[in-house]
């Protein structure tokens, strides 16, 4: 079924679980995830990125596919644009059908992030649709630029924002960063800012940045109030790795095999996610 994220995070909220969120883009991934997701019997939630969208296949040729999967699915399906940089993007993806959407003004600072923000939930609220935004910075493990500190969000501010904007979700930087980690490496978390933020405004909170991050961080990261986790650099490297082990296996494997072999891959590590997430079975808690 087609949802908002709304809906979900709610009920993850109320049950103390979290929902998976895995980055999508094109309908293999999309299809894999959506599998994985019924048999777990869990909800989901597809994560279009905005840069994936510009710079492979827009969003006009991948979304009504997607969206077909979903309106199909056993399970509760959100379709959620990731990262939407652009106010005038995410309007037109509100228009198109995303059942969600994530605006990221972060970087244009505090009262600009706020201006932003009410002005895509007031358009989305009109549309139901779902928004999540952002407040902090998020590193990158390409080019070693981790998250650190300074960059992580400001419990105090976090608040102020979610009063202001009234969103559905919020993304909080707590020592997470976007990529695959360094192999050994495993992030270190503050959790006292999921603490302060969840206790001042009982929302949905999100983890970006999720592959990698270790189990044990994930998990206590939900105990303490988040209830939405984005993975997407470990599943395309499931489906990456599984490519490669094909070709060495055999050179002159059909296309389509490769690619239907990724299918199984991404499955795979997104069950595996669901269950450190906790939202196995939780399809059918209303």
């Amino acid at each position: 079924m087609y949802v908002s994220m709304k809906s979900m995070l709610d009920k993850a909220n109320r049950n103390d679980y979290a929902v998976l969120a895995i980055n999508c883009f094109n309908l293999e991934s999309a299809y894999a995830t959506i599998l994985a997701a019924e048999e777990k019997n869990a909800p989901i939630i597809i994560d279009l990125l905005m840069e994936h969208l510009q710079k492979h296949i827009r969003a006009e040729y991948v979304l009504p596919s997607v969206i077909k999967m979903a309106e199909t699915a056993k399970v509760d399906v959100a379709i959620n644009l990731d990262h939407g940089k652009s106010k005038e993007y995410v309007l037109k993806s509100i228009a198109a059908g995303f059942s969600s959407v994530m605006i990221d003004a972060a970087e244009y600072g505090y009262s600009k992030n706020v201006q932003i923000t009410k002005e895509i939930v007031k358009a989305a609220s009109m549309c139901k649709v779902s928004v999540e935004a952002e407040m902090g910075n998020m590193g990158t493990v390409s080019g070693e630029k981790l998250t650190q500190a300074n960059m992580y969000t400001d419990p105090e501010k976090a608040i102020k924002f979610i009063q202001e904007t009234n969103v559905t979700a919020l993304a909080i930087s707590f020592g997470s960063s976007h990529g695959i980690m360094p192999e050994n490496f495993v992030p270190k978390f503050d959790f006292s800012i999921i603490e302060k933020i969840k206790k001042a405004t009982h929302i949905p909170l999100v983890l970006h940045g999720g592959s990698g991050c270790g189990t044990k961080n994930i998990k206590k990261a939900i105990s303490l109030g988040i209830n939405k986790v984005n993975v997407g650099s470990d599943v395309m490297k499931a489906q990456a790795d599984s490519i490669f082990e094909q070709q060495e296996n055999e050179r002159n494997r059909e296309y389509v095999d490769l690619m239907t072999n990724t299918i199984f891959a991404a499955k795979e590590m997104v069950q595996s996610y669901i269950e450190i997430s906790g939202s196995t079975n939780q399809a059918a808690i209303r």
